[in-house]
């Protein structure tokens, strides 16, 4: 028996990859199939089943492509209804696999389809539990983001959620192995743990959801108590989780045809398209083009992408000095098929046909202390998620959590300054070339955010409080 987890850190996703004896299955696979299919055709398996927990909705599952390109069958828990062919399985339904036996436990509460996998060994053991989005590591799924599909309030599915763990979870050996679908970092959980697998027994013992004795309307209370407004792509996932989409494959070739300067700047004239550049937030700084929006390829890109691109039918031209394919597949697993190019020779290109080029102006923490003594009047921007910003913050900046930037429509002081720090950069530059994009040239980006504003020790900044969720 093999069982392999797959991790990916920008979506802080885990797939799984099973065998034994020559047949495979993968649990919860990302759009791009590469990796699954190259591991069972090493191993000489064949991939028998996709196992999927419930409907995604922080990112686009693989199964359907998988699905096509090996004639394996995808499994889905009871009550789902999806738009392709499909095993809807039913509560404590089992699948063979070699000499290994996977039931199906349905556990609704995250989305009423979810389920989690118990895998069976070859003597009968019981062995492992996926969990999917049901049990996370120090958490579980938060209840509210199938409330429409549902018919249901998220106090009615955190009540469901509490009797599927009571019911389904808790009487299984503590010896168990759990292997969550998401880790620290995933917005389908508030505060996850950062390890990636754990034994039942010491999340028995220390996740707040599991702890003994807790009641169900305790349970309601404490699983609500932090969650924050879902990304707005969530259900646009969903939808195409359930409903199909375009072959990655085709996805990519589009997404990775050059482009020449002269072909971008036209296009840039466009206003239906959007230029995307994924450089480091300080080579962004440093020139771009004008109108350009940042979202670093190197920092939680696809989620980032998802949070600030409204429209997931949105055309892309790609501003990169990364593979180009792999940034088009990290905008596919979001939804993100509509990248039409990307600009051939970069910015070194652009800037020898003479183009013109944008900057934003970027000062450390200590030039910033500075400038504030002297122009105490100019605003200071914390662009952290308000969680961040309660936890701890410099006295007197303002918080304009960039998750919600697109809810925020405020009309800013052209003859202001304001400076913009995140907790290390990366946000901050985002939410300035989106600023820039809308013809404000007077934010300025704080070098290496809240964490070296800390180390200067120049600026006040408030007690550290523990924070409740990481929503």
């Amino acid at each position: 028996m093999l069982v392999e987890q797959i991790y990916t850190g920008c979506l802080a996703q885990a797939a799984y990859y099973i065998e034994s004896k020559g047949e495979a299955a993968i649990i919860d696979p990302l759009r791009d199939i590469d990796a699954y299919l190259q591991k069972a055709k090493t191993n000489n398996a064949t991939i028998k089943y996709i196992f999927e927990t419930h409907f995604h909705a922080d990112f686009v599952s693989g199964h359907l492509d998988l699905a096509k390109a090996t004639g394996a069958s995808i499994v889905y828990g009871p009550t789902a209804k999806p738009g392709f062919e499909a095993i809807t399985a039913k509560d404590n339904q089992e699948f063979i696999l070699g000499d290994i036996t996977v039931r199906l436990l349905h556990t609704p509460g995250h989305t009423m389809e979810s389920c989690c996998y118990l895998l069976i060994d070859e003597n009968g053991a019981q062995r492992m539990l996926f969990s999917g989005d049901t049990l996370f590591l120090g958490d579980v799924g938060r209840p509210d983001l199938a409330q429409k599909a549902a018919n249901m309030t998220q106090e009615e599915l955190a009540g469901l959620l509490y009797d599927s763990l009571q019911t389904k979870i808790m009487p299984l050996s503590d010896d168990i192995i759990v292997y969550p679908a998401h880790g620290a970092g995933s917005a389908c959980g508030k505060n996850m743990s950062k390890d990636t697998s754990d034994t039942l027994g010491h999340q028995k013992a220390t996740n707040y959801a599991l702890r003994k004795g807790i009641t169900r309307t305790e349970f309601i209370q404490e699983v609500l108590t932090g969650l924050t407004k879902p990304p707005q792509y969530f259900p646009l996932n969903v939808m195409l989780n359930k409903q199909g989409y375009e072959n990655v494959g085709e996805v990519i070739k589009k997404g990775t045809t050059p482009l020449s300067v002269a072909e971008v700047a036209q296009l840039s004239k466009d206003n239906s398209i959007m230029l995307l550049d994924a450089r480091k937030p300080q080579d962004f700084a440093a020139g771009h083009i004008p109108g350009a929006i940042n979202i670093g390829i190197n920092g939680d890109f696809a989620p980032w992408v998802g949070t600030i691109i409204e429209d997931i039918n949105q055309k892309i031209v790609l501003i990169t000095d990364a593979t180009v394919s792999e940034v088009v597949a990290r905008l596919a697993r979001v939804g993100y098929d509509h990248c039409i190019g990307y600009l051939d020779g970069g910015m070194n290109a652009w800037v020898a046909a003479g183009k013109p080029v944008q900057k934003v102006e970027s000062i450390t923490a200590d030039e910033l202390a500075t400038r504030l003594e002297t122009h105490p009047v100019a605003f200071l921007l914390d662009v952290r998620r308000q969680s961040e910003y309660d936890s701890e913050h410099v006295i007197g900046a303002e918080n304009i959590p960039l998750n919600y930037i697109n809810d925020n429509k405020t009309d800013w002081d052209r003859d202001a300054t304001y400076y913009v720090h995140c907790a290390a950069g990366y946000r901050s530059m985002i939410f300035i070339s989106l600023m820039q994009a809308k013809g404000y040239n007077n934010f300025i980006d704080v070098q290496g955010g809240f964490k070296a504003i800390k180390e200067s020790s120049r600026l006040n900044t408030s007690h550290y409080v523990e924070p409740i969720t990481m929503l």
